[in-house]
């Protein structure tokens, strides 16, 4: 596996304005990633998100560094003012923007569950139809493009591994599957490395994310922390520093020869360059160990 980062670890450090977005495929370069992903583009002001990918496929190339994959949000329950048909070409339009900046792969959200004030069934069986027609609408226009589209587990309603699993399965064109995030599978309670286990076949993509974790028979812990779906505590922690089974979750990737990008992904609330750096090392010493 090769060891990659998101640029959204970096994203605090954009919103401070302490960085630019693009300076951050040099900065990946610079402490040792192979390879970095972009998770929802930051276009400066002037300019149109075409150009701007652009411009950040040119600075990769001129660094020595692959963009890996692009990441954005999606929602084909309520996206597009619930009009199915538009938000799958909002996304395709996505996939245009990943074809400039040269990545073979694409994740977007199916969704993040039935509005407030839904009225009928709302559970993942009622939605389930309408995902896969929206996600299969993509994929099948990304896969004339060479580019391969994945939903990830995250957003709370479509995150537990079962429920992607059957929307992978009812997708079923080779071009879907998964990115894998090894640390999300807590938000809805999950074991994370059982949950690895079943996904593991499907996988095109791979984030290492650590939390710490909580009790939710404790008292809310304060600032950073958040409630999971069955009211635990977790908080973003160093790769390597937290409470997820990432060892675990590793040697199932391995054995299932899984040999793509793994993303550290940071979302801790320790300095974000020395928290980055410190999870790279954590992260290498671990994959050594699986």
């Amino acid at each position: 596996m090769q060891i990659g980062v998101s640029s959204y670890s970096f994203s605090r450090l954009v919103r401070e304005g302490s960085m630019k977005q693009i300076e951050v495929i040099r900065k990946a370069k610079e402490m040792g990633f192979e390879a970095i992903e972009f998770s929802t583009i930051a276009v400066p002001e002037g300019k149109t998100l075409p150009a701007f990918a652009a411009e950040l496929r040119q600075e990769a190339v001129a660094a020595g560094i692959p963009i890996a994959s692009y990441t954005i949000g999606a929602d084909f329950l309520t996206g597009s003012g619930g009009n199915l048909d538009a938000e799958i070409e909002r996304v395709r339009r996505e996939v245009d923007v990943a074809a400039i900046l040269g990545v073979p792969s694409m994740r977007h959200d199916a969704t993040g569950g039935f509005p407030a004030g839904h009225r009928g069934p709302a559970g993942f069986d009622a939605a389930l139809p309408r995902l896969v027609a929206g996600c299969r609408g993509v994929t099948e226009y990304a896969a004339a493009k060479g580019i391969r589209t994945m939903v990830e587990n995250h957003g709370l309603f479509c995150q537990d591994s079962e429920r992607v699993e059957r929307l992978v399965n009812g997708v079923a064109h080779p071009n879907f599957g998964v990115l894998i995030d090894l640390g999300n599978f807590a938000c809805v309670d999950e074991p994370c490395d059982v949950a690895a286990g079943r996904l593991a076949r499907y996988v095109f993509h791979a984030h290492a994310k650590d939390f710490h974790l909580r009790s939710g028979e404790t008292p809310a812990p304060g600032e950073g922390w958040f409630a999971t779906r069955g009211g635990r505590f977790l908080r973003g922690a160093i790769v390597g520093h937290g409470d997820i089974p990432l060892l675990a979750c590793l040697r199932v990737l391995k054995r299932a020869r899984y040999d793509g990008v793994l993303s550290l992904e940071f979302e801790g609330i320790e300095d974000v360059l020395t928290g980055i750096r410190i999870g790279r090392d954590n992260l290498r010493r671990l994959l050594a160990l699986a």
